[in-house]
């Protein structure tokens, strides 16, 4: 046990002030890294967005070629567009005659729209897997930034790990654009993704370890909505400046000021004192105080002051004894019908969120009318959900919330392919309200999935869930892919698991107004305790 683990610093804080001057400032200079992370996060969909393109047909080109066929295309160009092949020319001339129009040929150059998107820079046209790859790299190089960043938090500290992730992306970021081919773009997208992705995780954690336990649900909320508005900032941005090199460079100078950071947080606390430093903690706390005009009493004082050097025995037996403890619940765990059922439905939930999650956002751009406007809605539409979230859970409980939600994004995400193409307001209404409920599901699923596991293993099972969750967002990029084969197909997939999930809470315990569990029988408990006596009944061994 650290020898400074009888500090209160729940109570000092309260002492301190829960959401003083000292935290609000800390909290406003956090914001803006996690508002560039959603930024950092989006900017692909729009650098490698997809850009109308047809073959190349040198025997009707203009000097320089031109995306509009003027009336040829009817001719040369199977159904007028020819994105990959073109039929086969039996002469020299731009005529009907000179077109067999019942062969084609693969094309072996093309015309693009325009050059804002990799796809016509690095020409990939007729290749839509690389396009789409892209996205797909991101997510894996977010799935490895999440154990890295932890590492880095945890041995030297909250604040050099939210600094680094912040700052690093812009020197990855800006080395991107300069790419000269299609292989050093996504290496490098991948590599950002890797040293920046945990900028939202490693803040996260540095803004709430300093906030009261009163101010902690208000303060993530405020960081959920920052993120959902950052990824409206970067539509706009886009939308003003589309050429991909240009955007990149703009979105990611700003973050080298990020360096200063240095000299305007303080490092968390709760870690300082983890890792033994109570003078530097004092510090902190002392300078809290000061910044907040509150006087801290004299026993905290002490606390906070007073040298303690607990026995050598005595550390050394209670580091031995939780290792046993954790091995003895794991096994416990995996021994449990319950548990284990409950981890596999949790984990499809995950996928589920985070597929349809991101999904909606990468497919939004696709729809029909301005496609910055319907990213930009699909984004703030995120904030009413969050609240909807905070508002359901308590009043309505969280399996009737949770499964409303899904019900919800799966019945609109299904009529949505079924809503004529004239109709461009309705199909732009049922994507958002999926989008409202699934962002709805998603916030309300970290809160209902760590009520459902013991206390000592609860960080563990709801990671495995959160890293099973990595997976949606990892193939959620390929979905534009299913269009090839049906337009209305990712829309479909989507509502079937949004469906399915809802479904599989009726495999759940309600835990409402339920003490959170500490043990695997407890947890097990959970299910079974009667509802109006479930308070008191599930916390007896």
């Amino acid at each position: 046990m650290s020898k400074d683990s009888d500090i209160d610093l729940d109570g000092i804080l309260v002492e301190v002030g829960q959401l003083g001057r000292f935290q609000i400032r800390t909290y406003c200079f956090i914001l803006i890294p996690i508002l560039f992370s959603a930024v950092y996060n989006s900017q692909y969909i729009f650098a490698a967005a997809n850009v109308p393109y047809r073959c190349r047909v040198p025997e009707c080109e203009a000097t320089p070629p031109k995306f509009e066929t003027n009336g040829w295309g009817s001719w040369a160009l199977p159904d007028g567009a020819g994105r990959c092949e073109r039929f086969v020319p039996i002469g020299t001339t731009c005529a009907p005659e000179s077109f067999h129009q019942t062969n084609t040929k693969t094309c072996t150059g093309w015309v693009y729209e325009h050059n804002n998107s990799i796809v016509s820079t690095f020409d990939l046209a007729c290749e839509e897997w690389k396009r789409t790859l892209v996205g797909t790299l991101h997510s894996a190089g977010l799935f490895l930034a999440l154990p890295l960043t932890a590492y880095i938090s945890d041995t030297f500290g909250r604040r050099v790990a939210f600094i680094l992730t912040a700052v690093a992306p812009a020197f990855v970021g800006l080395g991107r654009s300069f790419s000269q081919n299609y292989i050093t773009y996504v290496i490098l997208e991948f590599l950002e993704a890797v040293v920046g992705a945990g900028v939202y995780s490693s803040g996260f954690i540095l803004a709430l370890e300093m906030m009261g336990l009163n101010r902690r649900v208000l303060g993530g909320n405020i960081i959920s909505c920052t993120f959902a508005i950052g990824q409206a900032v970067v539509a706009l941005i886009a939308w003003a400046v589309p050429e991909w090199r240009t955007l990149t460079r703009i979105i990611y100078t700003p973050s080298f000021i990020f360096v200063i950071y240095f000299f305007l947080i303080e490092e968390s606390v709760r870690w300082l004192l983890s890792r033994g430093n109570k003078k530097e903690a004092a510090r902190i706390i002392f300078k809290a105080a000061a910044v907040n005009k509150r006087k801290l009493s004299p026993e905290t004082i002490k606390q906070l002051t007073e040298e303690t050097n607990p026995p050598v025995q005595e550390t050394t037996k209670t580091q031995v004894e939780p290792e046993e403890k954790q091995s003895s619940l794991a096994l416990q765990v995996l021994r449990s019908r319950v548990l284990m059922t409950r981890l596999c439905i949790c984990s499809f939930w995950w996928i589920t969120v985070t597929f349809i999650y991101y999904g909606l956002s990468i497919n939004s751009v696709s729809l029909a009318g301005n496609s910055y406007v319907n990213y930009i809605l699909t984004a703030l539409v995120e904030i009413p959900g969050y609240c909807m979230s905070v508002l359901t859970l308590d009043r309505f409980g969280r399996k009737s919330s949770i499964m409303t939600a899904f019900f919800l994004c799966g019945i609109s995400l299904v009529i949505l392919p079924f809503v004529p193409e004239n109709l461009q307001w309705l199909q732009t209404c049922l994507n958002l309200l999926g989008k409202l409920a699934i962002s709805m599901a998603f916030s309300s699923i970290y809160i209902y999935t760590s009520e459902l596991y013991p206390t000592t293993l609860r960080h563990s099972l709801v990671a495995v869930c959160s890293m099973c969750g990595r997976i949606g967002q990892i193939i959620a990029p390929q979905t534009p892919l299913l269009m090839a084969y049906m337009e209305a197909l990712p829309y479909l997939v989507f509502g079937v698991m949004a469906a399915m999930s809802a479904l599989l809470m009726l495999l759940t315990p309600e835990t409402l107004h339920m003490r959170l569990p500490d043990t695997v029988k407890q947890a097990e408990r959970i299910a079974t305790a009667p509802r109006s006596n479930r308070t008191t009944d599930v916390i007896v061994d």
